[in-house]
């Protein structure tokens, strides 16, 4: 498991950038076996399916984990793409979020194969792209195959974790529009751009959100503006700072709640942008969802996820880890700041496949801060859990 966590950290894989891993994985997996697709999501990007095929009649499981990997931060102290071990921990790029995990439910998989078990249903890894643009890769095989009856993303939220509750998530552009004059003919009457920009942040930051408050997600909903540009022409041309800008866009990232909607979100950022342009009548603004692809933001949303909690594939993770452990996980259903996230349940579950997060523990803070690793206990805890999970779901009689 280790050995293929850091042949997979020395693959660079960027979103976008995954085809690489892709390949890597797809080679691995027909060497030992597995039925592999190799699915072009977008032309020359590809993504690895391999399905462990079951002898027939049992219920069918995915396992869904991400290659692509985020930015890297600033302050690292040893080379990202040499990955290294000391003790419990495991270091590279991405090791967190999320080769980490894709190495765990892999590490499953062949214990598994490698027993001489046969399984009834099949066994499915999802090794997806685009997790980071809100889904791109879980889309795609959503909408072309194949589907399970369950699956486990193995996201990094702690082996101790079990993770029923997602935020969902909505990323925009805002653009102000105004009118340019040159520093010469400022008394002939301008909009400056930027100027209005600046009254509309704070507007977006203050949204108040339709919502029905939740204890177990006390920081929701949220909303930041992360990223600012202004300019000339809907380009923002940089090379006229000798003229008033007429275009400023800001890159907005909203985060809600189970009982919520892309859509409503929407509703309330223009009912608040609405009020500001009653004080303001020259703020004229537009909203872009997805952003334009050049800033490299979200391309589609992710609706919040909530799994009930009757669902059997809760029940029998819940099952695999008293028995790996011994004990009750430290937390089930909703656990900020992971409960803040996005990821791919959502797009799972609103094809209807009931799913949930457990996967292995790692950096304190986030996959973007210097020096990531991954926990290989919690490694090797999540991939004994999940082995056992496939042997209980896929022995399942499908119906």
């Amino acid at each position: 498991m280790v050995d293929l966590a850091l042949d997979m950290i020395k693959i660079p894989s960027f979103k976008t950038e995954e085809t690489g891993l892709a390949r890597f994985l797809g080679d691995y997996f027909q060497e030992r076996g597995y039925r592999i697709e190799m699915q072009e999501v977008e032309p020359g990007r590809f993504q690895t399916i391999a399905t462990l095929t079951g002898t027939g009649g049992g219920k069918s499981l995915m396992f869904n984990g991400h290659m692509d990997i985020d930015p890297l931060a600033m302050g690292w102290r040893r080379d990202p793409w040499t990955p290294s071990v000391e003790g419990d921990r495991l270091f590279g790029a991405g090791s967190r979020n999320m080769k980490g995990g894709l190495a765990a439910m892999i590490a499953a998989a062949e214990a598994v194969r490698t027993s001489g078990t046969r399984l009834k249903g099949d066994l499915v890894l999802a090794c997806v792209v685009g997790e980071l643009q809100g889904g791109v890769g879980t889309s795609y095989l959503c909408e072309h195959g194949p589907l399970t009856d369950m699956a486990v993303v193995p996201e990094p939220f702690g082996a101790n974790n079990i993770l029923t509750v997602s935020a969902g998530v909505l990323e925009m552009a805002v653009n102000v529009i105004g009118t340019s004059r040159h520093i010469t003919r400022l008394e002939e009457g301008y909009i400056d751009a930027i100027e209005m920009m600046a009254k509309a942040v704070p507007v977006l930051k203050g949204v108040q959100f339709r919502h029905t408050p939740r204890e177990d997600l006390p920081g929701m909903p949220r909303i930041i503006v992360g990223a600012i540009i202004g300019g000339r022409g809907r380009d923002h041309d940089l090379r006229g700072p000798n003229f008033i800008s007429d275009f400023c866009t800001v890159l907005v990232d909203a985060r809600f709640m189970p009982g919520m909607s892309s859509e409503t979100v929407r509703e309330d950022i223009e009912a608040a942008l609405d009020k500001l342009k009653e004080t303001e009548p020259d703020f004229q603004y537009e909203i872009e969802i997805p952003p334009n692809p050049k800033f490299k933001a979200f391309t589609m949303s992710m609706e919040p996820f909530d799994l009930p909690r009757d669902e059997y594939i809760l029940e029998s993770v819940l099952a695999q880890y008293r028995t790996v452990t011994g004990r009750e996980p430290d937390n089930v259903g909703a656990l900020p700041p992971g409960s803040y996230s996005g990821d791919d349940t959502s797009h799972l579950w609103r094809a209807g496949v009931p799913c949930l997060l457990h996967g292995p523990w790692g950096s304190n803070e986030s996959a973007t801060v210097p020096d990531e690793y991954s926990r290989i206990d919690d490694m090797s805890q999540v991939a004994r859990v999940l082995a056992l999970t496939a042997l209980d779901v896929c022995s399942l009689p499908a119906k």
